[in-house]
């Protein structure tokens, strides 16, 4: 492989930032300021602030690791180099098959929006939801740039979309909205804070992408900082306005980003709220498919999947096996709730706890990859605590989880016993590609054992 070729086709800063507010600024904006609301009241708005807070030492604690060695297995290459090879398998089966459970959760809020700007029905809510499904995984088919492009674009879009429901709603904000601030009292925070982190879920997505990155070096901390202040703004600014304007009725809304759009462009706001609902369902499922098909490949190379997903892994190509597998699972839980099977709320927090899972996990190997009492190694220790606190909030969203751990040390345990064999097809990380002088072709390397 070319090294100045790759180079040159990777992401730079701001096709990046877009992946990254992408995977962060989803579409539980459009539902989760309500269930928050309903659960905590105004004080919910304390749980959005403090997740921001945290996630701050988390985001830069996976740019840190991801910067020193990019690698499509993301949390998972970190749990490994920390911990070893069965840690590993259960941080990357969390990530991977929580997909299943998140996507078509994210799909139907975004269908609901959709559907309620179009005067339609559930028909209309399942159909738009499938349709959104479809573009992002026929999206990441075509690669990984193109994928990039299209999301920037739409990011661009969206954030001009919220920021105009905040300014148009701001004249109808009512100090009197906010009290009492805390009707079922402080300890529900904790309970919305496991809850919200399905906003917040984003940072571990895009470390399996740091290889893609044309100059991981410098871009990844750039890009961090910008998503941050995007998603920051954004986030607070919203919340903060649907209780102000809202007040008593944002409990009982199923739509309160259209209720804001709907208080300053009256019939107008139909057409806005389905272009919003559309982008930011679009985004998150575009980030979190993209990532999760990459490390599913390189979990096969690892042998803790069957190694008939490896095909397509490395930089700049397509892992068309593991996107496959993801597709046929997603459309298979996304049919069993429009069936009547599963519900929303369970697909949250069952992907929530995934997540929060996968995270906590990642802080616990940077304590161990990050230089010691240093300011990153310190926030690290700050994050995993309170993750890990988060996680223990997720109620019966737990079981998910130590079903998928409980797997994958089975797989980890099955693959060590077979013979050993080559990898079906190498996988040449970015740091490996560097280290190759230009113009010269990266030979592989002998196979490895798994």
């Amino acid at each position: 492989m070319n090294i100045n070729s790759s180079k040159q086709a990777g992401l730079g800063l701001f096709r990046a930032t877009g992946i990254y507010v992408g995977a962060i600024l989803g579409s539980g904006i459009l539902v989760l300021p309500a269930i928050a609301a309903k659960e905590a009241g105004p004080a919910s708005l304390l749980a959005w602030t403090l997740l921001l807070v945290f996630c701050t030492p988390v985001a830069f604690s996976f740019a840190e690791m991801s910067r020193q060695q990019p690698d499509a297995g993301g949390i998972a290459h970190f749990v490994t180099r920390a911990y070893g090879r069965r840690a590993s398998a259960v941080a990357g089966y969390l990530f991977y098959f929580a997909i299943p459970f998140g996507a078509p959760a994210t799909a139907v809020i975004g269908g609901n929006y959709i559907a309620h700007a179009l005067g339609g029905g559930r028909g209309t809510a399942l159909l738009a939801a499938a349709l959104l499904l479809a573009a992002a995984f026929g999206s990441n088919a075509v690669g990984i740039r193109m994928s990039s492009g299209i999301q920037l674009v739409l990011m661009v879009l969206l954030v001009g979309l919220l920021a105009l429901a905040v300014a148009l709603a701001a004249p109808f904000a009512r100090a009197e909205n906010f009290t009492p601030f805390a009707p079922h009292g402080y300890w529900a925070v904790g309970g919305v804070a496991s809850l919200l982190f399905f906003c917040f879920a984003g940072w571990e997505a895009v470390t399996h992408l740091a290889g893609e990155f044309r100059n991981p070096e410098r871009d990844l901390k750039r890009a961090t900082w910008l998503t941050l202040i995007v998603v920051g703004v954004v986030y607070i600014g919203v919340v903060a306005a649907s209780v102000a304007v809202l007040g008593p009725a944002l409990p009982g809304s199923d739509v309160p980003i259209a209720q804001l759009l709907e208080k300053g462009l009256g019939g107008l706001a139909a057409p806005l709220t389905a272009v919003a609902a559309a982008v930011l369902t679009f985004g998150p499922i575009n980030t979190f498919v993209a990532g999760a098909s990459r490390l599913g490949a390189s979990l096969a190379s690892d042998g803790v999947l069957p190694r008939a997903l490896a095909r397509g892994a490395g930089p700049g190509r397509v892992p068309g096996a593991s996107l496959g597998l993801l597709a046929a699972m997603t459309f298979l839980s996304f049919g069993a709730a429009a069936a009547g099977l599963s519900n929303m709320q369970f697909q949250i927090g069952a992907a929530s706890a995934c997540f929060t899972a996968v995270t906590a996990f990642g802080l616990v190997a940077g304590i161990r990859l990050l230089p010691a009492r240093t300011p990153a190694w310190y926030g690290v220790i700050v994050a995993a605590v309170v993750m890990l606190a988060v996680l223990l909030f997720s109620g019966w969203a737990l079981v998910v989880p130590l079903g998928l751990a409980a797997g994958a040390v089975w797989a980890a345990r099955a693959d060590r016993r077979r013979p050993p064999a080559g990898r079906p097809e190498t996988v040449v990380t970015a740091v490996q590609l560097e280290a190759v002088p230009s113009g010269v072709t990266a030979a592989a390397p002998p196979p490895a054992r798994p």
